[in-house]
Parts: C-alpha cells; structure tokens; sequence
C-alpha cells in the first residue's frame, strides 16, 4: 500500500476556503465574514444549541453554509468572531489521548509510521485519528512524545471524558455475573452502556429515547432525540444509567442461574449538561441524514459492573461483513404493536442488511433514498428495534468486546415487518465529528 493510498483516508470530501485557512465572505445580513468551521462560530454555535429551533434559524445556517471541512460544515462568520488558532484545536486519539488536530505531517508520531511499510494497524490507526482540523489531512497528534505500540489489557478502568481504547479491555466488557437469556429479557447486568433519556414537561418526567455511554462524561444517541417534534413532549435533563426495571425505584434483583440473587445498587441519574445535535440533521427532513447527537453529562459517570462504556468501532465491519453476520440491539421500546414499552431491559438479535438490498426496498415502499451515512439490520418478522429504543445502540461483538457501529433511526411502522429492515446511522461515518465534540 502506497504513501499517497494511506493518505486518501485522510482527504476530505471538499477543498474549500483553505488560501490562508480562511476565505472572506458575506453573512446573510450582508456583514463582511470568515469561511470557517461552523462550530468555530459562536453566533452559529449558540442557534444549533438552541433546544427549539425556529424556520428563520435554519435559513440562517442555510444561507450561511460556504463548503466543507471533510464532514465538518463550513459558514461564513461575522469578522467580529476571533478567528480560530491553527494547531490549537483539541482532540483524542483512537487510543485516548489528549492532542491537537494538525496536518499529519506535523505530527512526529504520524509521520515517522508513514515512512514504514504500511501495515493494517497503521492504516487503521491513522484513519481513525482523522479529525476535523483547519487543514487538509489533518490528525489529531498525541501530546505525548510517542504513541504507545501496545495496551495492556489488564489496565485498572477508570472513567474519563474520552472514550476508552479497545485494547485496555476499559469499553464494551459486560460484567462477569450470571445472565438470564430466556426469550429476549436481558441478564441485569447486561449491555451495561444502555441510557434512558429523561424528558420533563412540567412536573412530568417522560421516557422518550435511549441511548449508549461511550465515556465517563459522554452518551451517544439519535439526532431526533434532541431535536425536533421530540421537544414537545418535554426537554431532555437527565440520563438514567445502570438501569433493569423502569418501574422499580429501588435496587433491581434477578434469580441468578448458579443459585442466589444477582441485585444492582439501582439505577443512576446523572443530570444533562450540553445535548449536541450534529449541525447537518435537520429533524424536520423524513430521510433522516445525520441522525446522530452527542449527550454531555454534568458530572462523570463511574465504572461499575452495572455502568460502563462501550466502544466505538475501529473499522466499518460493513465494508467486508462476516458471513451470516449477526448485529443486536437492546432497550426499553415496544414489544409488540400493542405496547409502547417494556419495563425491562429487552435485546434482539438482527441480520446485517446489504445497502444495495436496504435502499431498494426503501426507495420502492417509501421513496426515501439512503446514503452512506446509514446502514440497515433486520427485516425478520417479529424483530426489530421499536418505538422507545429511538437513540439505542445497534451492536456487533467484535471478539469479546462490543462496538457500538448503529444508532437506531428510523423504520416500518409497525415494527418488525418481514423484508423491510430498519434504518441506522452508521456510526462509523461520523467518528471524525464524534472525536471533534469531545472535551475534557
């Protein structure tokens, strides 16, 4: 594999407004600006925050958008915005490390592997650090002098901001308890990442949507469940982690299989600090791109047998699937048409669905075209991710860990119709702007 082959992973989609970085350019209120990444952009950052966003506020990031920084979206900015120092833009690496985001070839580290032959690990270590910087095939270089080669795994877990390197075994571990498998009710320990999202309206407190912690300090979920129709129903405050039973307050008991009880402390209820919608979903549009939202919690999350992350892919599985591959999906949403959810921690094992295969069937039944930001699992009857487990992770077990590589989305209604499989945001796609959001 060639130099110029390593760095293609690196290339974005579009070069824009990259002549000194930066390109002037006119606001939609006529006012002399910058070309620059939109969540450089206080003025525009403070409108995608915005729990309700009005008409007006989508035309004005409409007329603001001027190109693309890889998946990153760029907007003219008013001049009276600092503009953004180059190299100082914060990051982590695949590994978990705090960096800058640079041009790979201003990171020792990097660039010292780019003149060895290219092995599956580098070119996978590489793409994966790509982050959306003010330069073109820009990484985000570890502050360290030197990028550790090996993990150990038997490294003491604790939690932090950033989400855990596959290899130190700190993500995507269930705990060691005895699990009940009978029909689909999950072990109480099981899938320990799965979130609820608590919603207030008033005095009431809804479950809405789920979700899957990749940190200590963050939740992935779906882009509706922070935006949107979502937001009548009450706004987003609290996530509610290590949870069995919606119905019980208290700690949480099973009949262990080897004799006993297996019992959790009760559920955790961390309060919401930030909900981070990505810039380009657009809750009012029924293809549903860029369905996909970060949750950042005031406090951080501990690591417990009942609480714990799960990781974020490492490669799309996608692009070379097993054969007869095998995907699960876990939360609180409807069992059957006729109940809207379940008071217990539910899983269901689904089929990978080729994207050939998935967007024939949605462009003939539906006439929604799918892209690459989405993937497809299910399509058995009986089967399916549902109404309630909007936000959940869609998850492979890559060996003893499992990935976190779907974001549940959209599908039929009613759930579980044989041939037309769900719809999932593809998480692998938006590790770049995943990496961007992260702080410490």
């Amino acid at each position: 594999m060639s130099l110029v082959l390593i760095l293609s992973f690196l290339v974005t989609n579009y070069i824009f407004c990259l002549v000194g970085g930066q390109l002037a350019c006119r606001t939609p209120s006529s006012v002399g600006g910058r070309c620059i990444d939109v969540d450089q952009c206080p003025p525009l950052v403070a409108i995608l925050n915005k729990p309700r966003r009005t008409n007006a506020d989508y035309e004005i990031l409409r007329q603001s958008h001027c190109g693309f920084n890889g998946d990153m979206p760029k907007v003219c900015c008013p001049q009276t915005t600092p503009p953004p120092k180059p190299n100082n833009i914060r990051c982590f690496t695949p590994n978990g490390k705090e960096g800058r985001c640079i041009n790979v070839h201003s990171c020792p580290q990097l660039s010292r592997w780019l003149q060895q032959p290219p092995t599956i690990g580098i070119v996978t270590f590489i793409r994966n650090s790509r982050c959306n910087g003010p330069q073109p095939q820009s990484v985000c270089c570890a502050q360290s002098t030197a990028v550790e080669s090996t993990v150990t795994t038997s490294a003491v877990c604790t939690a932090t901001a950033y989400p855990p390197d596959p290899r130190t075994g700190c993500c995507g571990i269930e705990g060691e308890s005895n699990k009940i498998y009978g029909g689909s009710e999950t072990g109480i320990d099981q899938y320990p990442w799965l979130v609820i999202i608590e919603y207030k309206k008033g005095n009431q407190i809804k479950l809405l949507c789920g979700g899957a912690l990749i940190s200590g300090r963050y939740v992935l979920t779906a882009g509706h469940c922070v935006a949107g129709q979502v937001l009548d129903n009450g706004s987003p405050v609290n996530v509610r982690l290590g949870e069995y039973d919606i119905n019980n307050s208290g700690p949480d008991c099973v009949e262990a299989a080897g004799g006993g009880r297996d019992c959790t402390p009760g559920a955790l209820i961390l309060p919401i600090e930030r909900t981070i919608p990505h810039p380009q979903y657009n809750p009012y549009n029924n293809l549903r791109r860029n369905d996909i939202a970060l949750i950042r919690l005031r406090e951080m999350a501990p690591y417990t047998d009942f609480i714990r992350p799960i990781c974020l892919p490492n490669t799309d599985m996608t692009s070379q699937p097993a054969i007869n591959s095998r995907l699960e999906t876990a939360g609180w949403g409807a069992v059957d048409t006729q109940t809207s959810s379940s008071n217990t921690k539910l899983f269901v094992d689904l089929p990978l669905v080729s994207a050939n295969e998935c967007e024939a069937v949605y462009k003939k039944r539906f006439n929604i075209p799918l892209w690459k930001g989405q993937l497809c699992a299910g399509g058995e009857k009986g089967k399916d991710s549902c109404k309630g487990d909007s936000g959940g992770p869609l998850m492979y077990q890559n060996g003893r860990a499992y990935e976190v590589i779907g974001v549940v989305s959209f599908g039929p209604t009613p759930c579980g119709q044989q041939n037309i499989p769900g719809v999932y945001t593809k998480v692998y796609e938006y590790l770049p702007w995943i990496r961007s959001q992260i702080k410490s």
